[in-house]
């Protein structure tokens, strides 16, 4: 089956994509950043600039990709209900974009300063060191700001599959399971920093659960039923 005829194959082609957000949230910080050493990590910035360069390009074709695979799924989904995939659309793409793009400028402020330009000699070593590790912070939350919409995105979309009838019902139980995951994630950095590796032990089990749906639709594909088909189907909910 061609994937140009399979809206599913389509989406789960395109959700491949969104993998290009583990560089930055996890490679990067173990090849380069030093915890609280801050003096360390602007080493190691400065001396792996292209590397730290594709984390923000990284983030930034994550941010995209989220736009286009919102939309194939809207395409599959909106015979379905129409307003839950408009909710997901709305949820999974251009709001996480937008904190996407506007985060990569905390990665860009942090390089500056580790790279500095003949202007920001004003600024001593130690403070352009400060302002490295502050605007790496800033990132660090807008993480955590933008997981709200990595796991509010999810439950219509769980919704959503759990009335197809053309996907399996369970993988919609396993995308309401990432969903809290990744509140825990937000919630926890936001207000209880202190307990988020005990809450991560948890949550990253949780959050597995899109992984599935990824699979199923790059290899096994979906295609919609005509419209009002899932209504009517006994299997719809």
């Amino acid at each position: 089956m061609k994937s140009g005829n399979n809206p599913g194959r389509v989406a789960g082609f395109l959700y491949l994509l969104l993998g290009f957000a583990v560089v930055r949230l996890k490679y990067i910080p173990g090849a380069l950043l030093a915890g609280r050493d801050a003096a360390e990590t602007t080493k190691n910035i400065a001396a792996h600039e292209l590397l730290f360069r594709f984390g923000i390009v990284s983030d930034l074709i994550t941010a995209t990709a989220a736009i286009f695979v919102t939309l194939a799924l809207y395409r599959l989904f909106h015979g379905v209900s129409r307003s839950q995939a408009v909710l997901l659309v709305i949820l999974g793409g251009p709001m996480p974009a937008a904190v996407y793009f506007c985060n990569a400028l905390n990665d860009v402020a942090a390089l500056m300063f580790a790279r500095p330009a003949d202007f920001l000699f004003a600024f001593e070593k130690p403070q352009r060191d400060a302002f490295v590790m502050l605007f790496l912070r800033l990132h660090d939350y807008g993480v955590f700001s933008n997981e709200i919409f990595w796991g509010l995105w999810l439950f219509p979309f769980g919704l959503l599959v759990w009335r197809s009838g053309f996907i399996p019902r369970i993988l919609g139980l396993f995308l309401f399971v990432a969903c809290f995951g990744y509140l825990a994630f937000s919630f926890t950095g936001l207000l209880m920093p202190q307990y988020l590796n005990t809450v991560a032990r948890i949550a990253n089990i949780a959050i597995l659960g899109e992984a599935p749906i990824i699979l199923w639709l790059a290899i096994m594909g979906a295609k919609p039923r005509p419209l009002g088909a899932a209504a009517s189907s006994p299997t719809a909910g």
